[in-house]
């Protein structure tokens, strides 16, 4: 099975440039990172550096988030912020030379929570276009944009698939054919969707699959989620590409849980 490791969320024990080597060393070979960096137009010096590592590592990039503020501070995103549509439209071009440079092809672009400020529908209108213009900024590379409901912020709108899919067509609708959902089950089954529904019915157009177990975001098998389950459905419903390891390790070696999944696979 096709595993890409999270770089931000775990080996966070290391300096961000050392973590795509430990997962090569784990036995990865694929990595995927939130925005790497404190802006959304970073110096050139860093951006060389963070791709250096990839390359040095010997895995591949596999995905990367676009800039979504202060991910720390409980920002989500930028896509509906009104008052930073020009930075995020600055961030469009970068993470496409990133992209370029890496061969990665998959690009998440979260949302944003909602501005007290702005009417919900000026958000909305905002984030199909700022949607569209990232989906024209990787369509050069050969790169689509990736679409997430987020559990744990009540601020922000996307919860369910549904609620992605529709600002996916409308995105469509615009014009721009290369956005797809990330269907991450941990956040889906913790805002209550029905994630066995989703699969059947969604799985085959899913952009990328990332797992945690629930509750606590932790390993796959220190909760209560089908995760197996769910990732072979949806394998045999089509989906091909990587899923995602973005989970909090809480155990002293936080793959080991690996080696019971094939050896059950193995005994299937």
């Amino acid at each position: 099975m096709s595993y890409t490791v999270n770089c931000s969320i775990l080996l966070t024990d290391l300096p961000l440039l050392e973590r795509p080597a430990a997962a090569k060393a784990a036995g990865f070979d694929a990595v995927e990172f939130w925005w790497p960096f404190a802006e959304s137009v970073p110096a050139d010096r860093d951006v060389d550096a963070f791709v250096d590592a990839i390359r040095d590592a010997g895995v591949q990039l596999s995905g990367l988030n676009f800039n979504a503020g202060d991910m720390p501070g409980g920002d989500r995103g930028l896509v509906s912020w009104k008052g930073r549509c020009g930075e995020f439209k600055e961030n469009i071009a970068v993470v496409a030379a990133i992209g370029e440079r890496t061969g990665c092809k998959a690009f998440n672009a979260l949302y944003g929570n909602r501005r007290p400020e702005h009417t919900p529908e000026a958000q909305d209108e905002l984030a199909v276009r700022n949607l569209v213009a990232a989906a024209e900024g990787v369509a050069r590379i050969g790169g689509t944009v990736l679409l997430e409901p987020v559990s744990g912020t009540e601020a922000y709108p996307l919860k369910t698939a549904q609620d992605a899919l529709d600002v996916i067509a409308k995105v469509r609708a615009a014009g721009a054919d290369n956005i797809r959902l990330l269907a991450d089950f941990y956040h889906l089954s913790v805002n209550g969707d029905d994630v066995s529904a989703v699969i059947e019915k969604h799985a085959a157009d899913f952009g990328h699959i990332q797992i945690a177990d629930a509750p606590g975001r932790n390993e796959p098998g220190t909760g209560e989620l089908p995760l197996q389950q769910w990732i072979e459905r949806s394998r045999e419903l089509g989906y091909s590409g990587y899923v995602g390891l973005e989970y909090k390790a809480s155990q002293q070696d936080p793959f080991a849980w690996t080696a019971a999944w094939s050896a059950a696979r193995a005994g299937a």
